[in-house]
């Protein structure tokens, strides 16, 4: 059995479904929190993989991983997706979904790091920039990680900027070392 090509079949029709109620937003969100739900609740896979949970103990249980207030066409989703017996494919269907979202709406991923707490004016002003430099929406998470000393480090796409003071002093050291 191919995961890969089940999940994405039943992705493309939820977004096809979505995007024609104009619920595509909600439903990439309620998609991203049940995926989230996966990775946060290890336990939840065991639960759902469970044959002798009934079908409607997993609606529940799936439905309030994807959100507190899910879109009927979600609802509906996970009732097919029980229905036909596919709910070890879910968490793949949520994946595929999230990915298949940000094709579609050109959304890009971002990432920067500093070394301390950054304003929320200089991370509009890096996500402008990002947003500039690929003509997409761009969905930042910022982190602060203080063994990069100082600078930043931007990350998008396939793009790395390392500006930090850390990978500057081991360029020096590199060089010394030659």
């Amino acid at each position: 059995m191919d995961f890969g090509v089940i999940s994405v079949r039943y992705s493309r029709a939820l977004l096809k479904s979505a995007i024609d109620q104009k619920l595509e937003d909600q439903v990439y969100q309620e998609m991203q929190q049940l995926a989230k739900s996966y990775i946060d609740v290890p336990a939840l896979r065991q639960t759902i993989d469970n044959p002798m949970l009934s079908k409607d103990s997993k609606q529940i249980l799936l439905t309030t991983a994807a959100g507190q207030l899910v879109s009927q066409l979600t609802q509906s989703f996970i009732a097919l997706v029980l229905k036909e017996d596919r709910e070890n494919m879910i968490q793949f269907m949520a994946n595929s979904y999230v990915t298949l979202y940000r094709k579609q709406k050109n959304v890009i991923r971002g990432k920067l790091t500093t070394a301390a707490r950054v304003s929320a004016q200089t991370e509009q002003k890096m996500r402008q920039m990002v947003e500039s430099k690929t003509q997409g929406t761009v969905e930042f998470e910022t982190e602060v990680n203080p063994d990069i000393i100082g600078g930043f480090i931007l990350e998008y796409d396939t793009f790395r900027m390392d500006a930090s003071v850390k990978s500057q002093l081991n360029n020096i050291l590199n060089t010394l070392k030659k």
